[in-house]
């Protein structure tokens, strides 16, 4: 028997009465040291919790058919990934829980609702140590966990580590999510140590002056020129006779030459800069990528305000699009991989899409599928979804090569054995030919997407634009094969631009995220105890500064620099305790609605005139939920038509507390159920009996 002091909520949620620690705030949670954390799991899932950090369950050498069943993906006996239409996600970046051992820490918070977690990118970043600009294959060693490490001693290695945390999670009857990315960091060590897979060009005195395709032999030639006069990163090795020679080495042995030992970080970047500043020299740059039309066609920012020189004195311009529209956009510290040839030598930067390039395609899916079996992982988040590059929108004819997300998914499907495997589309769902392909779902469902962001997470509760968009992929969700998510925050919508979205109505949101239970939801980290912000704070209080390290004093993104490494939780309390209440209830109610189909009594109002809604199940209305979106009215009385006449609604929560006597009991009037008033912002629940 333990002689410690409980854990909030402890108690409850070892007996099952409850799936998390109730009570227990975020930051909370993570100064509770991993060992009393993994007592807390083991007295609610007994051995599994051993077998989890168990040498044989992260044998990374193994099948993951051959794993304990104990911590096999929750998802392991659906025939197919359509579970992910009803998932309820949170994204989860591991530098604002600290590292691997603080989501497992943080999951402790989440309750059964909550039954996906999404990490965002875990590989070594590149350009400001932007997460989402991969500078290498190797896991990112700033995610080691020395609290892991001390629970086990075989757990020394981050991919272990890795491998460790998501078989906890999916002790704890979560599934968990990579991310996989179409691009690296403009200069990655995938980059200079495999130029074939980019695409490359000259710049001279600000101009680019050179786009062939044959620029990729000369690359080649110029990075075997350095490792000459360079000389191999590791004694003893013979360098190859020529750069065909070099080129023919497995990657692996040919980053050995280039840059070192994958453990000697440093040493590797040392290289890396090196080449890179060679290469450069010679004007030699991979194409940066580009997101809307004209899909291609770029030049040097000419204004030299907006070029940044590094601490290695190289000197970094932005790069625009030539004939400039709307959504036209340069990224320039990334290059997307190179997975189909260009017309006539790439003379007018146009793709031919009837030309891939299979063995990128194949370097892209072999390289995913590789983390998707050390970390276990249960499915995707596709970054950039919504960067399609055919003018033309979706061709006549959807082949293995229509995209790169599509390939991925079903790649790992094959390999790995696991048809469960899914794809959750980043996308924002705009207008037709916003980004001048079409329809944005034409190209989801073509791209296999089981789901996709959106972007209500970009709205004001109740405003017109959030009452439109909900109307819209409730249409969607019921038509198409890619099902829109209620989103209700992200990392990216968390700086200073978007306080005004979480001022209020955050309970509410997440009232309608909980409850309609055939629509799948995303949630960013810290939600559930952020502080209103009417004007800006401290970097360090947003998520989003926690994809990038800029250091306070940066000359590249001022506005995104940070002055300390860890991140400030939110102290809402008051958000905290209706949230929690929310949740319990959740866990009162959600295991007999698990399979339940919604049906809409008052669905939103697509002209936004009115903010209240109501629904119910398809099959047995056994619960009512209902919902003022206005956040500065109450509804006034309303009728809740196409119930039971012989049915009473008998009220058992709401995100505000207790409700007036008048609306505890609703029987029918003839009519309809007759409610008396919802307070701005309210969700409620009745029973219906």
């Amino acid at each position: 028997m333990t002689t410690r002091p409980p854990l909030p909520g402890e108690d409850v949620y070892v007996s099952g009465a409850a799936s998390f620690l109730t009570g227990m705030r975020p930051q909370d949670a993570l100064a509770v040291p991993l060992t009393e954390v993994l007592e807390v799991l083991r007295r609610r899932f007994g051995s599994a919790v051993d077998i989890a950090l168990s040498e044989a369950a992260v044998d990374l050498r193994r099948p993951l058919s051959d794993l304990p069943v104990a911590v096999r993906s929750p998802r392991s006996s659906e025939p197919d990934s359509s579970w992910m239409r009803r998932t309820n996600m949170i994204g989860v970046n591991v530098r604002t829980v600290g590292d691997y051992a603080g989501v497992i820490k943080y999951a402790l918070t989440l309750p059964d609702a909550v039954d996906s977690i999404h990490l965002l990118p875990i590989w070594e970043p590149g350009v400001v140590e932007s997460l989402y600009g991969i500078a290498g294959w190797n896991l990112n060693t700033q995610f080691w966990s020395d609290e892991l490490y001390r629970v086990a001693a075989h757990l020394d290695t981050v991919e272990r580590q890795l491998r460790a945390v998501a078989n906890l999670v999916h002790v704890m009857g979560k599934t968990i999510g990579m991310d996989v990315i179409p691009h690296t960091d403009r200069f990655s060590e995938a980059a200079v140590g495999t130029p074939d897979l980019f695409e490359w060009m000259r710049v001279v005195d600000r101009r680019i002056v050179e786009k062939s395709e044959t620029l990729t032999d000369i690359v080649e030639q110029t990075v075997f020129e350095w490792l000459v006069l360079n000389g191999s990163a590791t004694d003893g090795e013979t360098l190859p006779a020529h750069p065909a020679a070099l080129f023919a080495l497995t990657e692996a042995d040919r980053l050995l030459l280039l840059f070192g030992d994958p453990g000697d970080l440093h040493g590797r970047i040392k290289r890396r800069v090196d080449l890179i500043k060679y290469l450069k020299w010679f004007g030699l740059e991979p194409v940066p990528a580009t997101m809307g039309v004209p899909f291609r066609g770029i030049e040097v920012d000419p204004d030299p305000a907006h070029t940044v020189v590094d601490a290695y004195g190289m000197e970094w311009p932005d790069y625009i699009v030539t004939d400039p529209q709307f959504m036209s956009r340069v990224f320039s510290p990334l290059a997307r991989f190179k997975l189909y040839g260009r017309v006539e030598d790439n003379a007018n930067w146009e793709i031919d899409f009837d030309a891939p390039r299979p063995h990128v395609w194949d370097y892209v899916c072999r390289h995913y599928a590789r983390t998707q079996h050390i970390g276990n992982f249960d499915f995707m988040r596709g970054d950039m979804s919504h960067v399609q590059m055919r003018p033309g929108g979706v061709p006549d004819v959807v082949d293995e090569y229509y995209d790169i997300l599509a390939a991925v998914k079903q790649h790992i499907q094959k390999t790995a054995g696991a048809p469960w495997f899914g794809y959750f589309a980043e996308t924002f769902l705009p207008a037709r030919d916003v980004f001048q392909f079409g329809e944005e779902l034409d190209h989801l469902d073509a791209s296999l997407a089981d789901a996709t962001l959106g972007d209500l997470q970009s709205t004001v509760v109740g405003s017109h634009e959030f009452l439109r968009r909900f109307r819209r992929y409730l249409d969607d969700l019921a038509t198409r094969d890619t099902a829109p998510a209620f989103c209700i925050g992200t990392a990216d919508k968390d700086d200073p631009r978007f306080d005004e979205f979480y001022r209020a109505g955050n309970e509410v949101r997440l009232f309608t995220a909980t409850f309609v239970t055939d629509m799948p939801s995303y949630t960013g980290v810290g939600y559930e105890i952020r502080d209103v912000h009417w004007e800006p704070v401290e970097n360090e209080r947003y998520t989003k500064l926690f994809v990038f390290k800029e250091e306070g004093g940066s000359n590249v993104y001022p506005s995104k620099a940070r002055f300390g490494d860890e991140f400030i939780w939110g102290s809402n309390d008051d958000l905290f305790q209706r949230v929690t209440a929310l949740r319990e209830y959740a866990d009162l109610i959600l295991p007999d609605l698990l399979e339940a189909r919604t049906r809409w009594l008052i669905p939103p109002d697509a002209t936004t005139l009115r903010g209240t809604v109501a629904w119910t199940q398809s099959d047995e209305a056994e619960y009512v939920f209902v919902a003022n979106y206005d956040l500065e009215r109450g509804s006034g009385y309303f009728g809740i038509p196409g119930l039971d006449p012989d049915s009473v609604l008998h009220e058992e929560f709401s995100t505000i507390g207790p409700v007036d006597d008048a609306d505890r009991v609703l029987e029918h009037n003839g009519f309809f159920h007759r409610l008396e008033n919802l307070a701005p912002g309210e969700g409620r629940a009745y029973r219906v009996r």
